[in-house]
């Protein structure tokens, strides 16, 4: 379980929650330019622009969850079981795998005109990191400065959509999300008055009423729609640290809380961190379930053409500012 969004103010902003049960031991990994990935298509690939996001790094291979490269398009995969169908390799398409796909597309498109021109020919292939390792059922989300998209993977190959909501979550498809909103065209932000019959003397008594019917459950469909009534309503801010503030707390609305939500084998599905990235600035914020603070990394403060991956470990440690 996972929700994205793309929250467009001064700067674009991308933000996520990573919802699981286990963690992966995931870092924050800098991928500098010109780095090799071995494609599993046989084909070496070294990356033209440098990457910031979340990785299970194994044998000095990052698998991102989501990232940002250096000219601020963004990518985030979130877990799409029962849907998600990687195909047998075609020929004269680009055969990748979903664990290639986020550093193969971001590190060589810079704009979402250039990803969709990238997606046209491309085959999500059916081949593991590792035989111990099944691959993840994900779709997708990408974003730049202007707009967002979402793709998924399907037995009929890859469905892309434009999202106007900018937000995505987990099962049912995309489709199904987007039908979904018309259930609640009626929500505002305002404090609400009689439609109900002007028979009635019905009267507002609190502020908030013009949003009864907003879904306040875990499930993906209720999150979409409670993500994009947020983002949506969201002031415009003036500052940087206002706009990572209201990133967080519309990630927060949809977070997982331990005890709240379940899996069939009765683990706590938690959000394990929640980041928003500063797609213009290259900066990475995030806070993680067990540390509240948020944490903040640079792309620019290293060398984006260093021969190594930049691994940083979460700061899970709770931080608290006593005030005497």
């Amino acid at each position: 379980m996972c929700t994205s969004l793309s929250y467009r103010k001064s700067d674009h902003y991308f933000g996520r929650n990573l919802d699981l049960e286990y963690s992966y031991n995931e870092k924050i990994v800098i991928t500098p330019r010109n780095h090799l990935f071995p494609l599993r298509n046989g084909k070496d690939f070294y990356t033209k622009y440098a990457l910031i996001g979340t990785a299970a790094v194994l044998n000095d291979y990052p698998l991102y969850y989501e990232a940002s490269n250096e000219k601020g398009l963004v990518m985030a995969g979130l877990n799409f079981p029962g849907n998600a169908r990687y195909l047998d390799s075609k020929e004269d398409t680009d055969n990748i795998t979903p664990f290639e796909f986020i550093p193969w597309l971001l590190g060589q498109a810079s704009t979402l005109s250039e990803a969709k021109k990238l997606l046209q020919n491309l085959t999500l292939t059916n081949i593991p990191f590792a035989k111990e390792m099944p691959l993840s059922p994900l779709h997708f989300m990408i974003s730049d400065k202007e707009n967002s998209i979402v793709v998924e993977p399907m037995e009929d190959g890859l469905h892309i959509y434009d999202n106007p909501y900018n937000v995505m979550t987990n099962n049912p498809p995309f489709e199904y999300h987007m039908w979904n909103m018309n259930n609640y065209m009626n929500l505002t932000p305002e404090i609400g008055k009689n439609n109900f019959s002007p028979e009635y003397e019905l009267k507002t008594y609190c502020v908030g009423m013009g949003a009864i019917g907003l879904p306040g459950d875990t499930s993906s469909a209720s999150r979409f729609v409670r993500a994009a009534f947020n983002l949506t309503n969201a002031p415009l801010e003036d500052n940087e640290d206002a706009n990572v503030t209201q990133v967080f707390h519309i990630l927060d609305s949809v977070s997982m809380l331990k005890g709240s939500t379940l899996t069939e084998d009765k683990k706590n599905d938690i959000t394990l961190y929640s980041c928003c990235i500063n797609a213009d600035k290259g900066i990475f914020y995030y806070k993680t379930y067990d540390n509240n603070q948020i944490n903040a990394i640079c792309l620019n403060r290293v060398n984006l053409d260093g021969d190594h991956l930049y691994i940083y470990a979460l700061n899970k440690k709770q931080h608290v500012n006593y005030q005497n």
